[in-house]
C-alpha cells in the first residue's frame, strides 16, 4: 500500500467530512457524541484546519478559533442540548427571542433555555460551515471534560469556575485576575492568553451581546460534556427539518430575490439600460461616488486623499445612503431569505462633481450610455450560483419574457493569499474548485497595471475551497507550490463563474460581457497569527477596498472600460 502525503491526507479528511455531512443531512439528525459525530471528530483532527489551531492538543484549549466560532454562531449555542436546522420558518411573530451572530448574516430562535431554532437560507456551505463549528465545539468541549474530572471527582480549577459562573456576576478586580487565572489552568493556557480571549468576548458580551463570556461558554461546553458522559442522557441532538432538505438546491430563495431585483429595474424604468453587475459591500461603491457630495453639502472640503475620507466617514460613523438617495440610489433590503441587500445606482442622476477627486470618469460617456450599476452585499459559498444563476435568467413579467442587458459583472471580495500578505491585491485567471473535477478559465477585464503602484497585485488561479474553517496548511502549500501556482483562497469566485458560464450557454447573456475579479487580501492562512482566526483587519482594510473598487468603477464610468 502507498504511503499518502500529508496533502493528500489532508484531501482525504476534507472529502470524508464533506461525504459524511451530506449523509448527515439526508439522515435528519445526528448526536455529536454518537459514532456519527465521532467519525465528523476523526475528519476534523485529521485535517486539523488553520483556522483551528492547537484543536487537536489535548493539552490545551484552542482560544483563538473559540473566538472565531462564537461570533460567527448564536449567542448560547454552547449551552443547548437540541438545535433545529430549518428553511425559512415565520417565527417573527412569536415570543422566542431573535438572535443574529456577530459576524454571520445568520438569523436564529431561543426556543427554550435548551432549544434553539437555526434558520439556513444559504444551501449546503451554510450547514457545512455550521457542522464545522459544532464539531470544533465538541471537539473542545471533550478535551475540557477529560482534564477536569478524574477518580477522585472534579479539578479544584472546575469547582472554582462553576462558583463564579453561579454567582451571575462578572468578577471585578482582584476577583477577575484571580478567576482568569484559574481558568488559564483548567484551558492550559497562560494568564496572558486568557485574560486576551476574556476582554476580546467580553467586549460582546453582557446584556443585549452577541455572545456570553468566556467563563460562561467555558462552563457551558464543559458541563454539557459531563452530564452527557455521566447521565448517559440529553444528549445534544442536531436535526433538520424536511423543509430544509427540500429547499436546498432549489434556488427557493435566490429566486425571489433575484425577482425582486428585476422587478425593481422595470419599476423604475432601468431595465433596457446597460447594467453593470458588482458583487461587493454596501459602503465603497456609494461612498465613492457620494460620500464628498454629501460632506460638500455639509459645508465641509472633502480631503482630497479618498482613503483619508473614508477613515473620516468611519470615525464619525457618517452614511451617504440618504444623500445618495437624491441622486439615483435605491436601496433593496432583501426581504427574500437570501440576506443579500441590494443598491441600484443609476448614474445619469449623478452630477460629477458629488464624486470624489480621485475617481476619474468620462462625462460625455456617461450621459450617453446611462450605465445602470446594480451592488449586491457578499453571497455565501454556494449560494453564489444560486443568485448569480437566477439573476441572469430572463424574467417573466405575464406573457412576456425579458432579459436584462447585462454589461459586466464584477466580483469584488476578501480572500486569503497564498505568496504575499494581508491587503494585498489578487487578480484571478481561474477558479479551481477544491476537491472537484471543474476548473474556469477567467478572461478578467482587470491587469496588474490598472493598479499602478498604490498595491501589491498578484496574479494567478484562485482556489475556491468548501469552507474557510476547512483549510489544512499542507494542501494549501500544495496549491501554491505545485503547477496549480494558486494565487489565493475564497468560496464563491466558482460558483459566480459556472452560473456565468452556464447563462453564456444558455444565451442569458453574452459571451462579450466584461467580467472582473479582484480580491484583497484579508489572511495569509500559510503564515502562522495571519489566519483569520487572528481578527478583522480593521482599517487595514480601507485602502485595498476602495482602490479595487475606484478602479471597478474607472471601468465601467470610462468607454473601453478605461480611464478617460
Amino acid at each position: 500500500m502507498s504511503v499518502l502525503s500529508k496533502s493528500q491526507k489532508a484531501r482525504l479528511a476534507i472529502r470524508t467530512f464533506k461525504t459524511i455531512a451530506d449523509a448527515i443531512i439526508l439522515q435528519g439528525s445526528y448526536m455529536p457524541s454518537s459514532p456519527t459525530g465521532a467519525s465528523l471528530c476523526e475528519a476534523l483532527l485529521q485535517l486539523s484546519p488553520e483556522i483551528y489551531g492547537s484543536m487537536g492538543d489535548a493539552r490545551v484549549s484552542e482560544l483563538n478559533g473559540l473566538e472565531y466560532v462564537i461570533d460567527r454562531m448564536p449567542r448560547g449555542i454552547e449551552h443547548c442540548q437540541r438545535i433545529i436546522l430549518t428553511a425559512q420558518e415565520d417565527l417573527c411573530g412569536t415570543t422566542f427571542e431573535r438572535i443574529v451572530p456577530l459576524r454571520r448574516r445568520r438569523v436564529s430562535y431561543r426556543v427554550s433555555p435548551d432549544e434553539m431554532c437555526c434558520i439556513i437560507t444559504r444551501g449546503y456551505s451554510e450547514i457545512y460551515d455550521f457542522l464545522t463549528h459544532i464539531t470544533f465545539l465538541h471537539i473542545e468541549a471533550e478535551k475540557i471534560r477529560d482534564r477536569v474530572v478524574s477518580g477522585d471527582g472534579f479539578s479544584a480549577e472546575w469547582r472554582a469556575l462553576e462558583r463564579d459562573v453561579a454567582s451571575g456576576t462578572e468578577p471585578e478586580g482582584e476577583e477577575l485576575d484571580r478567576a482568569i487565572w484559574n481558568l488559564s489552568v483548567l484551558l492550559g493556557r497562560t494568564y496572558g492568553e486568557t485574560k486576551a480571549s476574556y476582554l476580546t468576548l467580553a467586549k460582546q458580551s453582557g446584556p443585549g451581546g452577541s455572545n456570553n463570556s468566556l467563563f460562561r461558554i467555558v462552563y457551558d461546553i464543559g458541563k454539557r460534556m459531563i452530564d452527557e458522559r455521566e447521565k448517559r442522557r440529553d444528549r445534544l441532538q442536531i436535526s433538520f427539518t424536511p423543509s430544509l432538505r427540500e429547499m436546498i438546491g432549489h434556488h427557493k430563495y435566490g429566486s425571489i430575490w433575484a425577482a425582486q431585483i428585476k422587478n425593481k429595474l422595470r419599476e423604475l424604468s432601468l431595465h433596457g439600460r446597460p447594467l453593470h453587475i458588482v458583487s461587493a459591500n454596501m459602503h465603497s461603491v456609494a461612498n465613492i461616488l457620494f460620500a464628498a457630495g454629501m460632506l460638500r453639502q455639509m459645508g465641509e472640503e472633502p480631503p482630497a486623499n479618498l482613503y483619508e475620507m473614508i477613515r473620516g466617514l468611519r470615525t464619525r460613523d457618517l452614511s451617504c445612503l440618504q444623500f445618495a438617495g437624491q441622486y439615483g440610489l435605491t436601496f433593496l433590503k432583501d426581504t427574500s431569505g437570501a440576506g443579500i441587500d441590494a443598491q441600484i445606482i443609476d448614474t445619469a442622476c449623478l452630477p460629477p462633481q458629488l464624486a470624489h477627486p480621485a475617481l476619474a470618469f468620462n462625462e460625455e460617456f456617461v450621459q450617453r450610455e446611462k450605465p445602470v450599476i446594480m451592488v449586491m452585499d457578499y453571497a455565501f459559498g454556494e449560494q453564489a450560483f444560486e443568485v448569480m444563476d437566477e439573476l441572469l435568467s430572463p424574467n417573466e413579467f405575464g406573457h412576456d419574457e425579458a432579459a436584462c442587458c447585462i454589461a459586466s459583472i464584477s466580483i469584488m471580495g476578501k480572500a486569503g493569499i497564498l505568496p504575499g500578505k494581508k491587503g494585498d491585491v489578487m487578480l484571478a485567471t481561474a477558479h479551481v474548485m477544491e476537491g472537484m473535477p471543474h476548473n474556469y478559465l477567467v478572461d478578467n477585464d482587470l491587469a496588474v497595471g490598472d493598479f499602478g503602484d498604490d498595491a501589491v497585485v498578484y496574479c494567478g488561479p484562485m482556489v475556491t475551497v468548501l469552507g474557510t474553517s476547512l483549510q489544512n496548511h499542507d494542501v494549501l502549500e500544495r496549491f501554491a507550490t505545485s503547477s496549480w501556482r494558486a494565487i489565493g483562497l475564497e468560496m464563491e469566485g466558482g460558483h459566480y463563474q459556472r452560473a456565468i458560464n452556464a447563462g453564456v450557454i444558455r444565451g442569458h447573456i453574452t459571451s462579450d460581457v466584461k467580467i472582473r475579479y479582484a480580491y484583497y487580501a484579508s489572511d495569509n492562512p500559510l503564515q502562522s497569527g495571519q489566519t483569520l482566526a487572528s481578527g478583522p483587519m480593521g482599517e487595514e482594510g480601507i485602502a485595498p477596498t476602495y482602490l479595487i473598487t475606484r478602479v471597478i468603477l474607472e471601468k465601467i464610468l470610462n468607454p473601453a472600460g478605461g480611464k478617460p
